[in-house]
């Protein structure tokens, strides 16, 4: 693979399988994620940012695989002290997990910034990709539901997404600054590829795109914009995207999540098994397996991305031949 720096949109689960197998094939320090802090909230007194956490937990192979968050080989002392105790225990806060979040806090509240604290994680952790919260600025994603209005978490955990959303805001989005790191990393001459994972595009994707001054930033870059389809053969690859979509009166097809993106994109990656809707997505549309179960196929499906952005890279070069 040729030079250049890959920048991912990512949110949570899926998107840190797919920046994980973008910072196995890649020299590490060519990485950048652009990470969703709207899951972000305070939870016990602490500042919990669930996304951040997942893509810091898999890049430092701490990651807990089969529950698809948290950490390995977590204990739950804490968790049992408090639930003897009557208190909050809907939302799992492990031993280890909790120190993150306890020094989180604590520089949060001497004043460092989420990017600068997210940063000396990663190092600590030998991380050598960049990690950014897509800003510093509060944002709360807020769902609204048959049974009233509810913040993400409550939701999403609380209730196990159960409650029929009718709509979805971002509160804080519109006031938000873009960090100057993000705005570096979009910007940056030598990027080869902005890459938007197979993540939940409107509880993931879509509070990073509200952030006012990204979409510009990514139309400014000359690198090619590539999403990953997160449904397949019309199902979610995890979590309540299919759900969400039906309850908005949108057809559950990656046709779909490409309409959604619209003009920022230059390329849609859709799972194989649904190659046969190619002619249904206007733009170059790539079919290869999307499903990452293993770290191959992570690895796999990375490269895969990449070198279907390469390919629309030359396209746009005048003269090139792909």
């Amino acid at each position: 693979m040729s030079d250049g720096r890959i920048v991912v949109l990512s949110g949570g689960v899926g998107g840190a399988k797919l920046a994980l197998g973008a910072y196995e094939v890649l020299p590490a320090d060519t990485l950048s994620v652009i990470v969703n802090i709207a899951d972000d909230f305070v939870h016990l007194g602490l500042s919990v940012s669930p996304d951040l956490d997942t893509l810091l937990y898999t890049l430092a192979g701490l990651n807990n695989e089969e529950q698809g968050w948290g950490r390995r080989d977590e204990t739950w002392t804490f968790m049992k002290a408090l639930r003897s105790l009557g208190g909050a225990d809907w939302f799992q806060l492990g031993d280890g997990d909790l120190a993150l979040h306890v020094e989180r806090t604590e520089r949060l509240k001497k004043g460092e910034t989420l990017t600068a604290i997210t940063k000396h994680v990663a190092k600590s952790w030998g991380i050598g990709a960049d990690i950014l919260p897509v800003s510093d600025d509060l944002i709360r994603t807020i769902v609204e539901t048959d049974q009233g209005t509810l913040s993400f978490q409550e939701y999403f955990v609380g209730q196990r997404c159960q409650p029929v959303l009718r709509e979805l805001r971002y509160d804080g989005a519109a006031e938000a600054k873009l960090s100057a790191a993000v705005e570096n990393a979009l910007l940056d001459k030598n990027n080869r590829a902005i890459i938007i994972a197979p993540s939940n595009p409107y509880l993931s994707i879509d509070p990073i795109l509200a952030v006012p001054g990204i979409r510009e930033c990514v139309r400014q870059s000359n690198a090619p914009v590539v999403a990953v389809s997160p449904i397949v053969g019309a199902a979610a690859i995890k979590g309540p995207l299919a759900k969400i979509m039906a309850e908005l009166d949108k057809e559950v097809t990656p046709a779909t999540i490409a309409a959604h993106y619209g003009a920022l994109l230059d390329g849609f990656v859709l799972d194989r098994t649904d190659k046969h809707l190619k002619g249904e997505i206007a733009i170059p549309t790539l079919s290869t397996n999307t499903i990452m179960s293993t770290l191959d196929d992570k690895k796999a499906l990375a490269q895969d991305v990449i070198r279907f952005a390469d390919s629309l890279g030359a396209l746009s070069v005048p003269g090139a031949v792909a």
